[in-house]
C-alpha cells in the first residue's frame, strides 16, 4: 500500500503590538523552506495570520485588520491600545478545523517583542493538533532564543537560517529523503546556506506584491542592527537568476509590485544592482520596485539614480540615522553627511521630488540627545529629502544592547516584550518623552525646527 506523503502546516503568526502597518510583509525565509520542502515531494499547507487588510492602499500595502485585547501586565501602565493584528481568532479555527491533521507544524517569528501572539498561535494551533510537533525558526527564536525554548511551547526552536536544521527534522516525521542534491546550490560551503527554488508565494489566494532578497546577510556592522546575527556573512546570487525570478513573478502570475527585502541592495553596484536593473528594463519588465528595509547612501551616483528611477522603483528609503558625524561612525561608518547630500541630489536630478525619498532618522538610541535627532530632522529637510523617524528598539546581542540594559529603566536582558520600540525603551533625561513628542508633531507637520 502507497504511503501518503508527508504533510506539514507553516504559519506565519499574529503580530501583537500597539501599532502595526504592512509594508510588504511575508514570511520570506517560511516560503522558501515550503519551496524547498515541495520539491521534496512534502504536501504543504499555509495559513497567514497576517494576511488580512482593514483598509488597503496603492502598491499593496494598508493597514492589518487589528482586534482590541487585554494589554500584558507589563505594559499596564501604558495609556494606548494593545492589538492583535492580521486575521481574527475564529477565521484561524476555521481554518485549523477544516485541515487534514498534519505530521509536523513550521512556524517563523518576527519581532522579539511580538512573541504573545506566536505563543497565542501556538496554543491555538497545539488545541486542535495535539502531539504534533512544532518547529519554531525566525528573529524572535534566533535572538531570544533562550526564552523561546523555555516559554513559546514548540519541541524544536531554530537558530538562523535553518534549511539544514529543519530538514534533518522533518526527515525523523517522514520516510523522505531530505539530503539536498546538487539541484539546491551551496553559496558557501562554511555557512551552509541555500537558495532553494522560488518562495511558495502561489499559495497565496491573491498576489497583490512578493518580496525578494538577491542576497543574504550584511557586509555592515552596525552597532544596532541584528544583521549579521540572523545571517552569518555576506552572500549573493547571480544578477541573471533575480532578473529570472522577477520575469517568472511578473509573466506568470502578473504581480506588479515587488519588495526587496535586502538589507545591502546597492552595495558594490557595478555587479550587482545595475545588471539587475539594466537585464529589467532591457526585456520591457514592468512592476513598481520597493526598498523598505533601506539603500545605501553611499553608493547612489547618478548612474544607480538614473537606473532606479527609470526600473519604476517607487519606494526609496535611505538608511541615514544622523547627521552626527561623530555618531556616525561610532554606529559602523556606513555614510557620511557629504555622501548623503550627493545621494540626494543625484536621486532628485534622476527625477525623485522630495517627498519621495523616504530618510530614516533614528529616535530614542540609547544616550542619545535630543538635540542631535532635531539636527538630523533639520538638516534632511533642508538638503531636501522626506524625515521618517524610526524607534529604536535594542536587539539582543548587538553592542548597543549592553549600553541599552544600563540607560534602560525597563529589564530589556530579561524580558523581550520591553524592546518595544513603541514604550521608546532607552529614553533619559537627555531625550524625554516630551522630546520625542515635540519632535514627531514636527515631523508629521513639516514644521520648520
Amino acid at each position: 500500500m502507497k504511503q501518503s506523503p508527508t504533510h506539514i502546516l507553516l504559519i506565519n503568526p499574529w503580530i501583537t503590538d500597539f501599532a502595526a502597518y504592512n509594508l510588504w510583509v511575508r514570511p520570506l525565509g517560511l516560503l522558501r523552506i515550503g519551496s524547498l520542502l515541495r520539491e521534496k515531494g512534502v504536501r504543504i499547507s499555509f495559513i497567514d495570520c497576517l494576511d488580512f487588510l482593514s483598509k488597503k492602499k496603492e502598491y499593496g500595502v494598508g493597514k492589518f485588520f487589528k482586534t482590541k485585547i487585554p494589554k500584558p501586565y507589563l505594559f499596564k501602565a501604558i495609556p494606548r491600545n494593545y492589538c492583535r493584528y492580521g486575521i481574527t481568532e475564529e477565521m484561524l479555527t476555521e481554518k485549523l478545523s477544516a485541515m487534514e491533521r498534519p505530521d509536523v507544524i513550521g512556524i517563523t517569528s518576527g519581532m522579539t517583542y511580538w512573541y504573545p501572539g506566536l505563543f497565542k498561535t501556538i496554543q491555538v494551533v497545539k488545541s486542535f493538533f495535539k502531539e504534533v510537533p512544532v518547529i519554531l525558526g525566525g528573529i524572535y527564536a534566533t535572538l531570544c532564543h533562550d526564552h523561546a525554548v523555555r516559554f513559546s511551547g514548540a519541541e524544536f526552536v531554530i537558530r538562523g537560517s535553518g534549511e539544514f536544521e529543519i530538514l534533518n527534522i522533518i526527515s525523523k516525521f517522514s520516510n523522505i529523503d531530505m539530503s539536498l542534491d546538487s539541484k539546491f546550490r551551496t553559496l558557501n560551503s562554511e555557512l551552509r546556506t541555500v537558495y532553494p527554488p522560488y518562495p511558495c508565494f502561489d499559495l497565496y489566494p491573491q498576489l497583490d506584491f512578493i518580496c525578494i532578497s538577491t542576497s543574504k546577510g550584511c557586509p555592515f556592522q552596525c552597532t544596532y542592527c541584528a544583521s549579521r546575527f540572523l545571517d552569518k556573512g555576506f552572500f549573493r546570487r547571480d544578477p541573471l537568476d533575480v532578473v529570472e525570478e522577477i520575469e517568472y513573478w511578473t509573466t506568470r502570475y502578473n504581480v506588479k509590485n515587488i519588495a526587496f527585502y535586502d538589507d545591502a541592495l546597492l552595495i558594490e553596484p557595478r555587479t550587482h544592482i545595475v545588471p539587475i536593473l539594466k537585464s529589467v528594463t532591457s526585456r520591457g519588465i514592468r512592476c513598481n520596485f520597493h526598498a523598505p528595509n533601506g539603500l545605501h547612501i553611499r553608493e547612489i551616483d547618478e548612474e544607480v539614480a538614473d537606473l532606479l528611477f527609470c526600473s519604476q522603483f517607487k519606494t526609496i528609503r535611505l538608511g541615514f540615522e544622523t547627521s552626527d558625524e561623530t555618531e556616525q561612525i561610532e554606529a559602523g561608518g556606513k555614510v557620511t553627511n557629504q555622501e548623503f547630500q550627493a545621494a540626494v541630489g543625484n536621486l532628485r536630478k534622476a527625477g525623485y521630488s522630495p517627498e519621495e525619498i523616504g530618510v530614516y532618522i533614528l529616535a530614542g538610541i540609547p544616550g542619545q540627545r535630543a538635540g542631535e535627532v532635531e539636527e538630523s530632522i533639520a538638516y534632511t529637510k533642508e538638503v531636501g529629502a522626506r524625515r521618517i523617524l524610526v524607534e529604536y528598539s535594542p536587539v539582543p546581542g548587538t553592542s548597543l544592547f549592553a549600553k541599552a540594559t544600563r540607560i534602560s529603566q525597563f529589564d530589556i536582558e530579561n524580558e523581550p516584550l520591553f524592546h518595544n520600540n513603541s514604550i521608546l525603551p532607552c529614553l533619559w533625561e537627555g531625550f524625554t518623552l516630551a522630546d520625542y513628542k515635540r519632535l514627531k508633531d514636527k515631523v508629521r507637520k513639516g514644521d520648520k525646527i
